[in-house]
């Protein structure tokens, strides 16, 4: 039974400090267009996603945005956002996929703290249930968003453009 208390607290102190490891990380740092982040030709922009139903039970899963007032909040309401907050948005994921990716790195830890066994179970569940489906949100969310931002950039240097030959008359 100690194996299991000790694996508790082990993914307990994992959670909480995730957060703060995750928002301490430079935003610059993060380019949704890049490795690892960008999206690759299998992923078909999202849409691969789409087939494992992503819009069904991305949203029964936690959003630390909702209960954390440090977080960048993940709703924008679509008449008021700008590109500059969408590529913010963009760059939060990326930060929400490596933090879960390397949650995953440290699972292997449960194999040790773990009775013989239950190890792998645990390790299991906690990744799939604890950690994929927050990297697949992300994957799905960032070219979506990414599209965005461009949409909006394209139309805020029009909207420039227009100002500018206005004042020029």
């Amino acid at each position: 039974m100690h194996g299991f208390w000790r694996a508790a607290l082990y993914a307990a102190a994992l959670g909480i400090l995730a957060h703060p490891v995750g928002q301490a990380l430079p935003r610059r740092w993060f380019d949704g267009g890049r490795f690892p982040y960008r999206c690759y030709k299998w992923e078909k922009q999202g849409k691969l996603y789409t087939r494992i139903g992503i819009e069904r039970w991305k949203k029964l899963v936690p959003d630390m945005s909702r209960f954390l007032p440090d977080m960048v909040k993940k709703e924008v309401d679509p008449a008021a956002v700008t590109a500059s907050q969408v590529e913010l948005l963009v760059q939060e994921t990326c930060v929400a996929e490596l933090v879960h990716v390397v949650l995953i790195l440290l699972s292997p830890v449960f194999l040790v703290l773990l009775p013989k066994g239950w190890n792998w179970i645990c390790m299991l569940l906690y990744d799939l249930f604890g950690n994929l489906p927050f990297i697949l949100i992300q994957r799905y969310n960032r070219p979506r968003l990414m599209r965005l931002h461009a949409l909006l950039q394209r139309r805020e240097q029009r909207k420039g453009t227009h100002e500018h030959s206005d004042t020029d008359l």
